[in-house]
């Protein structure tokens, strides 16, 4: 089998027939190593600095500052030096880790402090709160263990890979991008076929940066009798009124079922968390593969609880937050570049085509901007863009010099759309 490498991704090579798995290995080693010779390879590049505005990155050897824009650190929480501090205190108290599972003998007073506080930040009891070790598995392990061959869950086909691997062992359907229509049909022609039926959305789309029609599919959920799970790791610290997120803005939060984030964003650090009812929170913490098998998260997730406090007690940095986000998008837009639909910290620009996007990608990092070129299979094929994250630790200067990188390549490359 010949791969072309020009217009090649990830994806396939996934599982190329014929070919064990050392066969496989080498091909995508050549396919790496074409990338590399042509500066393409934006990926895995080794960085010097924390999570910042800027990074330091090792490229061949050479370590030069970059404008970052990689980093889903949206509130600039990780080098706050009270989440800082916090987490610092957390290892001085209990050591590095905690050497067991939480099941039996892993779970420590400042976890129990975590829960309560995330439980509280979203308005629910204490025992509504389950902890998981990322915000991967806090998808994945709560949805394998919920979800079952006699049951179906339905899912945007938008969702994020975590709730993907969740549903192994259940039956699936996903439905086109925020298409109601199609939610519905499923939902009727499922109502009386599965024991339970469970929807599956994202309150913020990773990829494009735009939100669910959240209201109007709460109410399709609960006319067909179904559960509802809102995977808000994008919108919690950034939408509503006071950083609760999409469920906040939409007035959702004590209605909405099943409530997953991650800590690795908005709050500057490692975890996942489900929000749900008491009685299925218990269910999770007893039978939850992750809850039973796995380590729990360190004595540095202290820092987590000072995170979540600093919603409330420091607003400005949502505050600058969305001034950056309004005026760097405002100066895409202005040079006609393709931003699509996106209403959040997460800026994509929009290219099409692959081969043009690599070479966008390269120009960036070349000019010192370091973004994330995204191809098949986390966007459409012929929907390849660079996708950008905006910080509120990001300064005019910062945002500026990539608007002049980003003229400068419409200029030479024409990628303006509208």
């Amino acid at each position: 089998m010949s791969i072309d490498f020009t217009t090649a991704t990830f994806k396939d090579f996934e599982n190329i027939p014929d070919y064990d798995i050392a066969q496989r290995a080498d091909y995508f080693y050549e396919f790496l190593d074409h990338m590399k010779a042509r500066g393409h390879m934006n990926y895995r590049l080794r960085n010097t600095s924390g999570s910042n505005a800027t990074l330091n990155i090792n490229i061949a050897n050479e370590n030069k500052e970059y404008v970052s824009f990689v980093s889903s650190d949206y509130l600039g929480f990780t080098q706050h030096p009270k989440v800082k501090e916090a987490a610092i205190e957390g290892i001085a108290k209990y050591g590095t880790g905690t050497g067991a599972t939480p099941l039996i003998g892993g779970y420590f007073d400042y976890h129990n402090a975590l829960e309560k506080k995330i439980a509280s930040f979203f308005g629910r009891n204490e025992d509504e709160a389950v902890l998981y070790t990322t915000g991967y598995t806090a998808n994945s392990a709560t949805l394998q263990i919920l979800m079952q061959k006699e049951d179906i869950a339905i899912l945007d086909m938008a969702v994020h890979a975590s709730v993907h691997e969740g549903c192994a062992f259940t039956n699936k359907k996903t439905f086109p991008h925020n298409n109601l229509e199609a939610l519905e049909h499923i939902l009727k022609i499922s109502e009386n076929t599965y024991r339970t039926k469970l929807v599956v959305v994202d309150g913020v789309y990773s990829q494009d940066g735009d939100t669910s029609r959240i209201n109007e599919i709460y109410d399709l959920v609960k006319k067909y009798n179904a559960y509802l799970m809102v995977d808000d790791v994008h919108g919690v610290g950034i939408l509503g009124e006071t950083g609760r997120g999409t469920l906040e803005q939409a007035g959702l939060l004590d209605k909405v079922d099943f409530i997953t984030g991650t800590f690795s964003k908005t709050f500057g650090n490692l975890g996942g968390f489900v929000i749900a009812n008491k009685k299925i929170a218990s269910f999770l913490k007893f039978q939850s593969r992750q809850q039973i098998f796995s380590a729990t998260a360190p004595p540095s997730s202290a820092g987590i609880v000072k995170a979540i406090d600093l919603i409330d007690e420091e607003p400005i940095w949502r505050e600058r937050l969305w001034n950056n986000i309004n005026y760097f998008k405002k100066g895409l837009d202005d040079m006609g570049l393709d931003t699509g639909i996106t209403c959040s910290a997460i800026i994509p620009v929009k290219i099409g085509d692959q081969s043009k996007m690599w070479d966008i990608g390269r120009i960036l990092i070349e000019k010192g901007v370091y973004t994330n070129p995204i191809m098949y299979p986390a966007v459409a094929r012929k929907d390849a863009r660079i996708r950008m994250s905006v910080t509120a630790r990001h300064e005019r200067e910062h945002l500026d010099k990539t608007l002049n990188v980003f003229d400068d390549i419409n200029k030479k490359m024409h990628i303006a759309k509208k």
